[in-house]
């Protein structure tokens, strides 16, 4: 690898460029070549910039466009409607799809038959206080994004189409599963006057699909079909909501296949306030998901999610129960909708939660422990997979290889939810295990190692998370395997050139360096040289990291939009709420920035590979040469 750092003189590739970078990414053995972007992080058009980024929007479509050739496909955030108090995706419903994603602009065309006045429209973009900057306006838009949506609902019973209206009773029907509890909620939240409902005053309203006897089921359905009369408007105004944002979700699939890019769903492990209340039934009463104790955290993650209960995921026979039915309509629904696959988060969370006692923090000493591998935990125990004498009894429940041993059978118990759901649901939707994006990173116990080996699901390796004194560190270039997905960081991390600069001049950032350079720099003459250079040059050193993804063997690359177009802010701070969190968008002039040197890289990893395979591939880097 020759120590250079060629700045790209363009901002976009041509075709004969795309194809040339394709070429290089197939001889370096790359299967799949994602960028990471919410769609709340698309950008705008002139004149089109709602306070909100959508996928749906036209700039969502000409970012698709920039994308073709070059990507395979889009990451995107988790899709569910969110709280108008919280705007992270993460706490999103898992059926009903976010409004902010829908195109107001469309409603204005012929097309919706003009159900949204141009009036409303230009208002709302003008109105929009960060109109002049890269970041969401999240309060500002969840209020006007539903005003829109009212009037635009209002004119669509008087002036849709016969097709239109069709189209959304055969929608309403399709999806009554789900969609007739999520509007009933709505419903509600103006019968209480609030969204949340542990504080409604009506025991029976909490439980409407919980019911504890038959005399509590007949007034319970009594109880909705009165709530169903008294806010008929309500309710299918929902259901409004969910057919335009589906409709053009559909549009925008089938327009982002035509330029061959897929899009990547993302399952968050929560569920929210609405789905916890529809299917109360299915959680385990008392217990909530969370984190242990760590470096971090010494009182641990108590994320407030609620646990499936395992006794309703599965029954005797192996067959599913009612929340394994759920969890797989909901993943047949993500496969479906996203034919570029599902990143599950935290992906722990299917295989070996770490639960602990409602009101409680989540530490062992109040209770908490692994739900399928506490054999001697009081409570836990009857859903315990892992045996006594499976456990090293001399480390805590909260320790990664606490399970030391495990049988073939074991390991299949401990996989049922991935097998018979996620599996399952991602093969009716004819698509297969390699469509499943597993988030693993940090704790990574064993029976979830066993269970990604058995059923060969790919993790992710994020090379950020490298403990540069460890050589053995599974996110080292070295070190990563072949079935994965490697990146530089995700939504969750700062860009690789602001994390760059806090390394440079420092002991962990030399170390680092040393690292690299053996990877990557192996036949290299001048190594110390680089060394110094990867130390004192932040530019340099966050190039090679970018190298080190596309040198190293992983099949699949992922990069987070800030990475790839240089951006220098970060999207998600981690523990942080409000506005300005999850508001980082793609800047409208997204084409005028100056991206990383793709081609550079690309060359550089081949020559990373030694001079045997950068001789065998010597036309290929001069081609990529040619580009910058």
């Amino acid at each position: 690898m020759v120590c250079t750092l060629e700045k790209q003189s363009v901002t976009g590739f041509g075709e004969k460029a795309k194809k040339t970078i394709r070429k290089a990414l197939k001889t370096l053995g790359k299967k799949e070549f994602a960028i990471i972007m919410h769609s709340g992080s698309f950008p705008s058009l002139s004149g089109q910039n709602t306070g909100f980024g959508s996928i749906n929007t036209d700039a969502g479509k000409d970012f698709i466009e920039y994308a073709s050739g070059l990507f395979d496909a889009i990451q995107l955030g988790p899709a569910g409607k969110t709280k108008g108090c919280d705007s992270s995706p993460y706490t999103g419903t898992i059926f009903s799809n976010n409004p902010l994603f829908i195109n107001l602009k469309e409603l204005t065309t012929k097309e919706w038959n003009n159900i949204l006045s141009e009036k409303t429209y230009k208002e709302i973009v003008e109105g929009n206080p960060n109109k002049y900057t890269n970041k969401t306006a999240y309060s500002y838009i969840y209020k006007k994004q539903d005003e829109a949506l009212r009037e635009a609902f209002c004119n669509f019973k008087e002036k849709a189409s016969k097709k239109l209206q069709k189209e959304f009773d055969v929608y309403k029907r399709e999806n009554s599963g789900w969609l007739d509890k999520d509007a009933l909620y709505e419903a509600l939240t103006f019968e209480h006057g609030n969204d949340y409902w542990p504080v409604w005053n009506s025991e029976m309203d909490k439980n409407l699909f919980n019911p504890k006897s038959i005399e509590e089921q007949l007034a319970y359905g009594n109880r909705i079909t009165e709530l169903e009369a008294k806010y008929s408007d309500t309710i299918d105004y929902y259901k409004f909501i969910q057919f335009v944002v589906s409709k053009q979700n559909e549009e925008t699939r089938k327009f982002a296949l035509k330029h061959k890019v897929k899009m990547i769903a993302d399952r968050q492990v929560a569920f929210s306030d609405r789905d916890t209340w529809a299917y109360q039934s299915l959680f385990l009463d008392g217990w909530m998901l969370g984190c242990p104790p760590d470096y971090f955290s010494k009182d641990g993650q108590a994320w407030g999610f609620p646990v499936m209960d395992p006794d309703r995921l599965f029954n005797a026979d192996g067959s599913l129960d009612d929340g394994g039915k759920l969890m797989k309509e909901l993943f047949k629904k993500m496969f479906k909708e996203n034919p570029g696959g599902v990143r599950i988060d935290h992906i722990v969370g299917l295989i070996d939660p770490w639960v602990y006692k409602a009101g409680k923090k989540p530490k062992i000493e109040q209770g908490a422990g692994r739900l399928y591998s506490s054999p001697e935990h009081p409570e836990l125990s009857k859903y315990a997979i892992a045996e006594l004498e499976d456990l090293d009894m001399e480390l805590t429940a909260d320790k990664e290889k606490r399970v030391k041993s495990l049988t073939k059978a074991q390991i299949k118990q401990y996989g049922r939810i991935i097998e018979k759901i996620v599996i399952a649901a991602a093969k009716e939707e004819g698509l297969d295990k390699n469509s499943i994006v597993c988030e693993d990173l940090g704790t990574l116990t064993n029976p979830v190692a066993a269970v990604m080996k058995e059923f060969g699901l790919q993790g992710m390796k994020l090379t950020q998370f490298v403990e540069p004194e460890k050589p053995a560190d599974p996110y080292r270039c070295c070190n990563i395997c072949k079935k994965c997905w490697a990146m530089v960081g995700t939504h969750d991390n700062e860009p690789i050139k602001m994390w760059a600069d806090s390394m440079i001049h420092t002991h962990i950032g030399y170390l680092h360096a040393k690292n690299l350079v053996d990877d990557l720099f192996k036949e290299a003459e001048n190594k110390d040289d680089i060394i110094v250079r990867l130390t004192n040059d932040a530019e340099f050193l966050a190039q090679t990291k970018l190298v080190e993804i596309f040198a190293s063997e992983a099949e699949n690359i992922q990069i987070f939009f800030t990475d790839y177009f240089n951006v220098y802010d970060v999207y998600n701070r981690p523990g942080t709420a409000g506005d300005e969190n999850w508001s980082l968008r793609l800047p409208d002039n997204y084409k005028e920035l100056t991206p990383i040197n793709l081609a550079n890289i690309l060359k550089l990893a081949i020559e990373a590979r030694g001079s045997e395979f950068a001789h065998k591939n010597a036309k290929l880097i001069e081609q990529l040469s040619e580009i910058n």
